[in-house]
């Protein structure tokens, strides 16, 4: 299995995130340079286990990286 599949499969076996997420998740994906340890907090304020939000942020990031790869390759080719 190659680097990028075993990526791939890992964003593939991520458990759904809880709705509660889906600002800070879109915010990962769009602007990670913006997370702040406000945006940790108001999670786990919200119930959302700090293994959570680890796990959920390194999956959208992968994700999105993915993406964004898949976009270059598809200019280049």
């Amino acid at each position: 299995m190659t680097r990028l599949s075993e990526l791939r499969e890992n964003v593939r076996a991520t458990q759904p995130a809880p709705p509660v997420m889906s600002p800070y998740l879109e915010k990962v994906r769009a602007h990670a340079y913006r997370i702040t340890d406000a945006d940790v907090d108001e999670l786990k304020d919200a119930g959302v286990s700090e293994d959570e939000i680890f796990e959920q942020t390194v999956g959208a990031a992968i994700g999105e990286g993915l993406r964004r790869l898949a976009a270059a390759e598809s200019v280049i080719e």
